[in-house]
């Protein structure tokens, strides 16, 4: 065989053990579940290589055949050159520099488009080499078992959101990161944490008449729902809604609260998680909760908080801001 031949063949062989050194390095460091959500969104690479990736031992065993093969080779073509000791040192530091570190560095910089684009690479030497890997495959599937699944924490998801917060390639503004961490945040904190205490709450009385100057107290307070509680603060009664008092005649025939029309609420403990709150609101068909501890109505919770503690702001509306002048 001729030196430029033999030196062809070399080359060859060593790409191919460099094409399988980064292609075994690339394709195991995709993530199934990963590759299942892209795949899912449409991503071509993730569908090509999803089935190879679920094929974990028959792929790696293929891959693992032809890159030793190729080694293998290598030093016997060598061989035809150089003495012994020469051919061994040669081909191993050719393999090792150029079949192994080199492309292992530069496929796991872009795992998955690599994998995709020699997604037929592989399928070809799975079928050259399936009398030895499916049955290595058969084996390493019943000693090893499928992957498990891994779940992010919810610290790990806030974290994973965090890292988009100003990343000039991400997807996400600002704004939706602060959101998405805010709703991660709900089930860790409670009612207590931001509902408005009773102190600061404006109530009503069952027996309190609707007069003029009544009328007067609930316009400068600015809220759209008042609460009506019995003076211990043991009953919410209800809730009357202020855009109902449009059409009372508090001239000349001021009535009783308890002569409105009230609106029934579900009392809440202070310990309720923020994300059972969302489906206590859904189900209550109610804006605001009275909470309660010790039998005792402590503050009132309104679905207002609950957005506020998700977007991380004080939503101020124009009342609001009327007071603040």
């Amino acid at each position: 065989m001729s030196d430029p031949l033999t030196f062809l063949i070399a080359v060859l062989l060593v790409g191919t053990s460099a094409l399988c050194s980064g292609l075994n390095v690339a394709l195991m460091s995709l993530d199934l579940g990963d590759l299942r959500r892209k795949a899912k969104l449409g991503d071509h690479a993730a569908i090509s290589v999803l089935p190879l990736r679920k094929s974990t031992h028959l792929s790696l065993s293929a891959i693992l055949l032809t890159n030793i093969a190729a080694v293998s080779a290598t030093s016997l073509v060598l061989e035809n050159v150089f003495i012994g000791v020469v051919a061994g040192i040669i081909g191993t530091l050719t393999t090792v520099i150029f079949g192994e570190i080199f492309p292992q560095a530069l496929f796991l910089r872009n795992a998955l488009r690599v994998s995709a684009l020699l997604a037929p690479f592989l399928r070809v030497i799975i079928i050259l080499s399936y009398p030895i890997s499916k049955p290595l495959q058969l084996l390493l599937d019943q000693l090893f078992h499928d992957e498990s699944q891994h779940l992010q924490t919810r610290h790990e998801l806030g974290l994973m959101i965090s890292e988009h917060m100003g990343a000039i390639e991400s997807e996400l503004d600002d704004d939706e990161v602060e959101i998405m961490r805010g709703a991660l945040q709900l089930s860790e904190k409670r009612v207590r944490d931001i509902m408005t205490p009773i102190h600061k709450v404006y109530s009503l009385l069952p027996h309190a008449l609707i007069d003029d100057k009544r009328i007067d107290e609930i316009k400068a307070t600015g809220f759209s729902r008042i609460p009506v509680f019995n003076k211990e603060k043991t009953i919410c009664f209800g809730v009357v809604l202020v855009k109902q008092l449009v059409d009372v005649d508090f001239d000349e025939h001021p009535p009783r609260v308890d002569e409105l029309s009230l609106h029934p609420v579900q009392l809440v403990g202070g310990m309720t998680a923020l994300d059972t709150m969302f489906r206590k609101f859904i189900g209550a068909h109610t804006h605001l909760m009275p909470v309660e501890k010790d039998d005792t109505i402590v503050g009132v919770v309104t679905i207002e908080d609950l957005i506020e503690e998700i977007v991380g702001h004080e939503i101020e509306d124009e009342t609001d801001n009327l007071t603040a002048r």
